[in-house]
């Protein structure tokens, strides 16, 4: 069975690059962009549109990274974070970024401090851990970890996990202390061709601890399992 990940593939050909210019001095000026998630989740009332991406630019061994995550339901815009953040590879299949991110939405606005570990673990499994530091002693971590299966040379399942957690209690946005998210998603994409990939999938997500209490405390769900619907890009 044969496995793939796009990713450590990149950072593979990128750190070979390197050794490769490495002799003759020339580490050239490189950009990438993805579009890990652009995709429709039916929910009960209104659909919920996610997008997800990230663009890169830099050399070898440092870049500068911008990512964007967005919800939208029913025409509001429900989450809204930006992240612009440094990047240094640490080793050929990890990065060590610190930063800002800036959470436009759900309202107040949240201002982090960010740093965060990006690469490929054993059994090629992608990672992002991100330690975010906010204001009045506020805190959270997110882990995220992707897997990715090669069913064919273009038919591709993609498992994914992410878990959040708040050091904090935070009535305004809706994080309570603890273990606050936890999310899992399936997804089956076709390469059309190598960068560019439709997919469909299932995504469960649910509230935990005091994040649940306050989602109840709002007549708000606590969990729920939503039919995908989305593409994949990147270049």
């Amino acid at each position: 069975m044969k496995i793939r990940l796009v990713h450590s593939l990149c950072m593979l050909s990128l750190f070979s690059a390197s050794v490769a210019y490495g002799g003759a001095g020339d580490d050239p000026f490189l950009t990438s962009g993805k579009l890990s998630q652009f995709e429709v989740r039916d929910e009960d009332d209104h659909d919920l549109v996610v997008l997800d991406g990230q663009f890169w630019a830099g050399y070898d061994l440092n870049k500068f990274w911008l990512a964007a995550e967005v919800e939208r339901i029913g025409g509001e815009t429900e989450e809204f974070e930006l992240q612009a953040l440094y990047g240094r590879a640490i080793s050929p299949f990890w990065n060590l970024l610190v930063g800002a991110r800036k959470d436009f939405s759900p309202d107040p606005e949240r201002e982090w401090g960010v740093l965060a570990l990006h690469g490929v673990a054993p059994y090629y499994l992608e990672v992002d851990a991100s330690l975010f530091l906010g204001g009045a002693g506020r805190t959270s971590v997110r882990v995220e970890a992707e897997y990715e299966l090669l069913l064919t040379q273009r038919l591709i399942l993609s498992p994914e996990v992410e878990i959040n957690a708040y050091g904090f209690n935070d009535a305004e946005t809706g994080a309570g202390s603890g273990i606050g998210e936890a999310e899992v998603g399936l997804r089956l994409r076709y390469e059309i061709y190598r960068k560019f990939a439709p997919y469909v999938g299932l995504n469960w997500h649910k509230k935990l601890g005091e994040t649940a209490d306050f989602a109840r405390a709002k007549g708000n769900d606590i969990e729920d399992t939503q039919l995908v619907l989305g593409i994949r890009a990147w270049y």
